[in-house]
Parts: C-alpha cells; sequence; structure tokens
C-alpha cells in the first residue's frame, strides 16, 4: 500500500529548505534587530482558549476551521489555528505582565486550519509570528509593520505597499456596527446567503466577502472612519503621519478586516503582486482587549503573522534564488578494508574539529566512489588505499580541478581545517 500526504498537508523536501531556511534566518534575525525574544507554546492547547480569544464570530470559529477533538480526560482541546492567543495564554501565565513594558516577542512554527487549500496556504502551514505588549502608542503599531515590511523587503520584493484601515474600538464601533447593519439590511434580499449568515454573526465579516453582489452594495456603505472617536481618529493620522514621513506607500482600504474578533483601531496588510489575485502578503494588527480576555491584566498589543509558504512562492515566482545550504566538503574514500577503517577514523577526527565530512559506504570501486563524491558535490576527495597506509599519507583530490597531492595522515586535519571552508579558497 503506498500512502499520500493529507489534503491540504504538504512535505518539505530537502531541495525546498535552502529557501525555507533562508527566510527563517532572515527573520530570526530582524527580530533580534528590532528587539523580539523567542516564545514558543505547545500546538495543543484548551479548546476554549481559542473560542475566548477569537470569539464566536471569527472565520475559523465560524467556519469550524478548527481541529478539536476530546482528550482521555474529556478536556476538549485543538491544534492551534494562530499563535496570539496561546502568547497571550503563556504571557500571562508566566508573569510576563511584570516584565519592563513594551515586552516584544516572536514565534514561527506550524498552525492548522481545516479550510481550503489555496496557493501558498495549507491545512498545515507555518507562520512567523510577532507581538509587541504593553504600549498604545502608534509607534508600537509602526514598529510591527515596519518588522514586516522589513522582512519582505530584504527577501528581495520590490513594490510593496500598505493597506490600511481602523476598525475603532469598543467604544465607537459599536455606533459604526449599527450604521452597517441599517444599511445592509435596506438590501438584504440581494445579499447572498453567506453574508446574511455574517450579517447576524460578525456583520464586520461582511466587509470581508469574496460574493460580487455585496462587493457593489459595500461601494456606497458606511466607513469605519467616519465613526471613530476622537482617541481612535488621533491614533489612526498619527500612524499614518509615521508612514508619510518614512516614505511608506499606503492606501486606506475602508473595507480591510480581519479574520479574528479580538482587533481593534489598526488593521494592516502588506501587499505584493507575486501570487497573482492573492496580493495580501501578510496582516495583523492591534488588539489591545486580548491579554484581559484570556485572565490577564488589561493590556494593549499588536502583532503579525506571516505565512512561510506563501514567502517561499513568491520568492520561486520572482525567481530569488537563496544560498546554497552548506553541505560537507570532504569525503573520505577507500580501498581495502584497512583503508576502509582509517576513512572512518579521518571522518570522526574531522567532525570533531567542526568540519562537515562525510565518507563512502560499502567496498565499491574507486571509480564509483569518485563519481559518488562528484554527485556530492565535495569539495575534496581523501582517498585511502594500501599504498597511502604504507607511505602514511592521504591522497587529496580537489574536484573542482582534478588536482591531487599528498598530505600525511597526522596532518590531515589540520590541512582541512587550512581549506575550510574552499569557499575562501577560489
Amino acid at each position: 500500500m503506498r500512502f499520500q500526504t493529507l489534503k491540504g498537508f504538504n512535505d518539505i523536501l530537502p531541495d525546498d529548505f535552502r529557501y525555507w531556511r533562508f527566510v527563517r534566518n532572515k527573520a530570526v534575525e530582524l527580530a533580534d534587530r528590532f528587539g523580539f525574544m523567542q516564545i514558543d507554546t505547545p500546538i495543543l492547547e484548551e479548546t476554549r482558549l481559542f473560542l475566548r480569544g477569537l470569539q464566536e464570530g471569527s472565520a475559523v470559529v465560524l467556519d469550524k476551521e478548527m481541529y478539536s477533538f476530546d482528550d482521555h480526560d474529556g478536556t476538549n482541546i485543538s491544534l492551534r489555528p494562530e499563535f496570539t492567543a496561546g502568547v497571550m495564554r503563556a504571557y500571562v501565565q508566566n508573569g510576563l505582565f511584570t516584565h519592563p513594558k513594551p515586552v516584544r516577542l516572536f514565534s514561527i512554527g506550524p498552525l492548522f486550519r481545516h479550510e481550503k487549500p489555496q496557493a501558498g496556504r495549507f491545512r498545515q502551514h507555518v507562520q512567523f509570528n510577532a507581538e509587541l505588549l504593553g504600549e498604545e502608542d502608534p509607534a508600537a503599531d509602526l514598529e510591527i509593520m515596519q518588522l514586516a515590511y522589513s522582512l519582505y523587503h530584504e527577501l528581495g520584493f520590490q513594490g510593496l505597499t500598505f493597506q490600511l484601515n481602523s476598525i475603532g474600538c469598543p467604544v465607537c464601533r459599536p455606533s459604526y456596527l449599527q450604521a452597517l447593519i441599517d444599511y445592509l439590511q435596506q438590501h438584504i434580499d440581494t445579499l447572498p446567503a453567506i453574508d446574511k449568515r455574517r450579517l447576524q454573526v460578525n456583520p464586520l465579516r461582511v466587509l470581508d466577502t469574496k460574493e460580487e453582489a455585496t462587493l457593489a452594495l459595500l461601494v456606497d456603505a458606511p466607513r469605519s472612519s467616519d465613526h471613530l472617536c476622537a482617541d481612535c481618529a488621533e491614533h489612526f493620522e498619527t500612524l499614518t503621519g509615521y508612514l508619510h514621513d518614512l516614505g511608506f506607500e499606503f492606501r486606506i482600504n475602508h473595507r480591510l478586516v480581519r479574520g479574528f474578533d479580538y482587533y481593534v483601531r489598526t488593521v494592516f496588510e502588506v501587499w505584493g503582486s507575486e501570487l497573482g489575485a492573492q496580493n495580501a502578503l501578510c496582516g495583523g494588527g492591534r488588539y489591545d482587549g486580548l491579554v484581559a480576555s484570556v485572565g490577564g491584566p488589561p493590556t494593549p498589543g499588536v502583532g503579525v503573522g506571516i505565512g512561510i509558504e506563501r514567502i517561499v512562492l513568491s520568492l520561486r515566482a520572482q525567481g530569488i534564488e537563496p544560498p546554497a545550504l552548506p553541505h560537507p566538503q570532504f569525503m573520505a574514500l577507500h580501498r581495502g578494508a584497512a583503508a576502509k577503517a582509517k576513512a572512518v577514523q579521518i571522518t570522526h577526527q574531522l567532525r570533531s574539529a567542526g568540519i562537515p565530512a562525510t565518507m563512502t559506504f560499502g567496498s565499491r570501486s574507486l571509480k564509483s566512489q569518485l563519481k559518488a563524491a562528484n554527485r556530492s558535490q565535495v569539495r575534496y576527495a581523501l582517498i585511502i588505499g594500501e599504498d597511502e597506509l604504507q607511505r602514511g599519507e592521504v591522497a587529496v583530490r580537489d574536484m573542482s580541478t582534478g588536482e591531487q597531492i599528498s598530505v600525511p595522515l597526522s596532518d590531515i586535519v589540520a590541512w582541512a581545517q587550512q581549506h575550510w571552508p574552499p569557499a575562501a579558497q577560489a
């Protein structure tokens, strides 16, 4: 019987990992540069944590996208569909709220959502997630946006822009929601069934519709920016002023909302054209009430989630080539049992000295072993036979030039250290 991956799940093969490591290394480098500390939370959490954090009207909960099941003790648990709720739980449980503010945290790991697979988005997908907690200043929103922008920019993306909106706060959002509901109720007969359902459960989600009939109605729909309280309006104006001063391109998108209910005030996306019609590369925003909703003290926060698969897909589409993965450049070849035993020793000595090395197995001919070394793209073949053993030497062949020299067995580690990495000798 031959098994296949489940629908929406994907293998990451060795040849793909040069892209993955390229993206992850850059994400970690930027997180360090911006002063973010890494945190890792369990893949499994109590389902009620996500229900409380995401709320009943979110896309993940409403469309039953979570992988949930009962544990042996009867506790309903879920594979995490997003990072933020779990990070907030860890922030509260471990007393991170006592740390000097703001607290900057980042994570990289898999998320799970039972949704329709699409380009760059699988049911198990990996995300780079960043959270900045304890600061209401619009400059904190800017910092998260800068972090996201910098990742794409330094990976080689061109023509990046922000889509930006403010969806208000608990003070001013109710009046906007009522205006939106009143407007949509006037056109209820023309609303598709999916948006009628959204209107009943979470009216903001109607703004994120893909239905043509609803999109036509939304052209004249009320805008959240027209209902902001003085504090939210000042916050948004300050943020857009920072963006303008720094020269970032952005557009106010009055239909922009996020899929989770915990967002307030700022919501944003980084857009690009590399994935065709799917312009949004990543998104995030402010969630000032989320820590309190999971049992912590009132704490403002802002964050972003960035899908690694989408970045890799975009890098390939743009023809951006990441650096090759490091691999051993020294391979020990052998002729005869005694020489093979010495090859085992040399390989061990090189690795113990911190030098990546490997050796051939079995008892193939030297010609076959040289072909294996060539296929493995090693720079130096360390050849040991009976003659080399008698002379106490290793025949070192430079696979890039075909030149061959003899090096005393006692000096092979020191010689390799001088020629590692081989690129330094090019």
